[in-house]
């Protein structure tokens, strides 16, 4: 039988037993999500995002937006009372990566949604102090300036579809026209203000 001495001293035997623990503790904790339908299945009104959107969310992350917001309302009173309802999982299934972040150098983006017009977005972008004076958040005027990237947008789709999002062959083959004449700037403004409507505030 095994002792507490005997494991402490058999570096191999130690090793072996936390490692075993470690899977079986994550696998208690993980498993049972698979089977949630909370968590695998997207909420009512949740739709994959555009080719126009989905295009804005790649500049979201180029342009490295996650790390001064996050995209998660916590269940607190603080944070429903200034965001809007709090996030839950089935509003990410279709989010690969999804963008929850816990760094708020700003302010969380989760329902920005329709907040906010475009051409507020657009200036906010241009030149963020003439729309909230003491923000430190840098500007992006080179989205007006370059053209939505159109050439990967197809094989984007595809790949997103392979681990569960719904596009049909009619949208993915239609997805670069969907793109013609339309700028980063385009993309990003179009990709926040879809940004937490699935779930709106209960009035």
């Amino acid at each position: 039988m095994l002792t507490h001495d005997m494991i402490e001293r058999n570096q191999a035997l130690m090793i072996v037993l936390v490692i075993l623990v470690i899977a079986v503790g994550g696998l208690v904790e993980i498993v049972p999500l698979y089977f949630q339908k909370s968590v695998t299945e997207p909420v009512a009104g949740l739709k994959p995002y555009t080719p126009l959107q989905l295009t804005g969310r790649d500049v979201y992350v180029r342009e490295g937006c996650y790390n001064c917001h996050s995209q998660m309302v916590r269940p607190f009173r603080a944070e429903v009372e200034r965001y809007g309802h709090y996030s839950v999982a089935g509003e990410f299934v279709y989010d690969h990566p999804f963008q929850w972040g816990s760094k708020r150098t700003g302010p969380d983006l989760h329902r920005v949604g329709g907040r906010y017009s475009d051409d507020w977005h657009r200036l906010h972008l241009l030149d963020p102090r003439s729309v909230v004076p003491e923000s430190n958040m840098p500007s992006y005027p080179w989205l007006q300036r370059l053209a939505a990237n159109a050439e990967d947008i197809e094989a984007k789709m595809r790949a997103l579809r392979r681990v569960g999002v719904p596009y049909p062959d009619e949208e993915i083959a239609k997805s670069k026209e969907a793109l013609q004449g339309k700028t980063e700037m385009d993309a990003l403004i179009a990709y926040l203000q879809v940004l937490g409507t699935a779930v709106r505030q209960k009035q």
